[in-house]
């Protein structure tokens, strides 16, 4: 892989020289947009309705809209004049515990390379955050926007995470739904509690795929062959079960899955229809 910059981290008076890497990228099925007379592909011009001409790259400015119509010019060297705005360091701000941080804050993450020279003081500091269990917050100039950001160690590495600010994570409180109330009985806690913990295991993401992307690339293919594509039918909602028998039905399964079939069971009873609660 290429690197996307070189830096520095930097906490005290220590300089970590390295390279940033990208830990992850899209997938996605990208298409083109096409005529559909001719199957050409749609060009996308910048033009002005104004003065009614196509606009070249070169005479397109940033503009920033502080009233509606109305806008102020921002040219290369007001960029330029940013704090930071140059700057390829990573500079950790504090030491926290990784469990104190919510995972709606995280971005994009990207792996820290040791620089050249650098692998003592990248090891040194990789070594002190495993044995303290610590991860870093720092703050960190990518693409020249400055980014709030986390650092970890993980699979031997020095992963950073870039964070958004807390003004740029919506607040649930904005969610009227969210307003319910309801009374739980303590069989349909325990019940519950019952199916996580059968269904608990270790994180294996290579376990995990992405069901829509092979559906859609096999769709492709079968379009490219030929062959017809054949959509299966959705599963039935018709039966209105009970909720504690359909808790007991989905602990049986998980105990089912995880012990590969070998117990067996009575089949639940019939399930009931589902009885209105006082609270709802």
């Amino acid at each position: 892989m290429r690197p996307l910059w070189k830096g520095a981290v930097s906490f005290g008076l220590i300089y970590v020289p390295v390279k940033m890497y990208a830990a992850t990228e899209k997938k996605d099925v990208k298409f083109n947009y096409l005529h559909e007379k001719c199957k050409t592909p749609v060009q996308y011009r910048k033009y002005c309705p104004y003065c009614e001409t196509e606009v070249a790259q070169e005479e397109v400015v940033r503009g920033y809209e502080y009233e509606k119509g109305k806008f102020v010019v921002m040219k290369e060297e007001d960029f330029e004049r940013l704090p930071g705005e140059k700057t390829r360091s990573v500079e950790i701000l504090d030491f926290v515990d990784l469990g104190e941080i919510d995972p709606v804050f995280y971005d994009k993450a990207y792996y820290l390379a040791p620089g050249e020279g650098g692998q003592k003081v990248y090891e040194l500091l990789k070594r002190a955050m495993g044995e303290t269990k610590k991860v870093a917050v720092a703050r960190v100039v990518i693409r020249s926007k400055e980014a709030l950001a986390i650092l970890r160690t993980a699979q031997n590495t020095l992963v950073m995470s870039t964070m958004f600010y807390p003004e740029e994570v919506r607040s649930p409180a904005m969610i009227d739904e969210l307003g319910y109330r309801v009374e739980l009985h303590d069989n349909e806690v325990k019940m519950a509690v019952n199916l996580v913990e059968n269904l608990s295991s270790r994180f294996e993401p290579e376990k995990y795929t992405n069901r829509y992307r092979e559906a859609l690339m096999e769709s492709i293919h079968a379009k490219i062959t030929g062959q017809e594509v054949e959509a299966p039918a959705a599963p039935g909602a018709d039966n209105v079960v009970d909720l504690m028998s359909a808790l007991k039905a989905s602990i049986d399964l998980a105990k089912k899955a995880r012990t590969g079939g070998a117990e067996t069971e009575k089949a639940p009873p019939a399930p009931a229809r589902r009885r209105r609660s006082k609270a709802q």
